[in-house]
């Protein structure tokens, strides 16, 4: 039985950032994967430092056919919902997830990361992230209510045994900018009937609107997934880091038709104050797909 990445499940690091990669014209997936293989793990020992890699499904398909879900594809087209809200693609090839006790070490990671790839691919985006009083965002609510226990999650979110693409997980990575005045504005009931959960103690209203985001990301009806967001930014401009896996893309993708309004007729009433302005689908292989040369049979 193949093992999943580790840093998918590792709670407690307070400082995050999210690395998004292009592959240079005239690299090849054999290329790239190849540098990832012999950059291996983190350089740096301190700081509780964990990483998570992933790669543009059909540019792993093509490394390894035999290794990667036949289903499962980049996020390549705009997504658009009702009254014409869109949720953009912005597939990459390459995502390294750093995480880290401080963020000196993220700092020296990224540095260390974009040195050793650069002969095959170039960094496009880079996201930092970070805690807000626990386990917040950064609209005051609690975040991944419904998340499985850790102990479930495995089941979750890795491809099981027997399957093509055995022991890795699809990664949905969107950033989704807030409006804070917009959404400050709002009465803390107002705000309560947006979320469909309470603010101060994250009850679920009973009953909650139907176009609440409680109800329009149900995982009872679209599958369960596991939510490892993130806060990102600074106060003129921050929003959710959404890092969303599962062991089937399709739930992840219903969630996001949910939320547009292409399932259910409305709009989740969250998106009323906020917006996605990346979107990108990373398959996230498992760990003895990503041995180093030297490890290989």
């Amino acid at each position: 039985m193949r093992t999943a990445q580790y840093g998918i499940f590792t709670l407690g690091n307070p400082s995050h950032s999210f690395l998004e990669f292009d592959l240079l014209k005239g690299k090849t997936a054999g290329d790239l994967v190849a540098a990832v293989k012999t950059y291996g793990e983190p350089r740096t020992t301190g700081g509780g430092v964990n990483l998570v890699v992933g790669f543009r499904p059909e540019l792993w398909r093509q490394f390894s056919p035999g290794d990667a879900p036949v289903e499962i594809s980049g996020f390549n087209r705009d997504l658009v919902g009702l009254d014409g809200y869109t949720m953009p693609a912005t597939q990459h090839d390459l995502v390294l997830w750093f995480t880290s006790s401080t963020y000196d070490y993220i700092f020296d990671l990224t540095r260390d990361a974009v040195a050793a790839f650069a002969a095959v691919a170039r960094i496009v985006d880079e996201t930092t992230s970070w805690p807000y009083h626990g386990k917040r965002d950064l609209t005051g609510f609690v975040d991944g209510t419904e998340n499985p226990k850790l102990t479930e999650a495995p089941e979750i979110v890795m491809i099981p045994p027997g399957r093509p693409g055995e022991g890795g997980s699809v990664l949905l990575l969107q950033k989704w900018p807030h409006d804070r005045e917009k959404w400050e504005a709002l009465a803390v009931s107002k705000q309560e009937l947006v979320i469909g959960r309470t603010k101060s103690e994250s009850i679920e209203l009973d009953p909650k609107p139907a176009d609440a985001h409680a109800a329009k990301t149900d995982q009872d009806v679209f599958g369960k997934v596991l939510r490892r967001n993130m806060p990102f930014g600074n106060f003129t401009n921050h929003g959710t880091m959404f890092v969303g896996f599962s062991a089937d893309q399709v739930r992840l993708q219903k969630m996001l038709e949910s939320m547009a309004g292409l399932i259910g007729g409305q709009r989740d009433a969250l998106t009323y104050y906020t917006h996605p302005v990346t979107g990108a689908y990373y398959f996230v292989p498992a760990i003895e797909s990503l041995a180093p040369p030297d490890d290989e049979d």
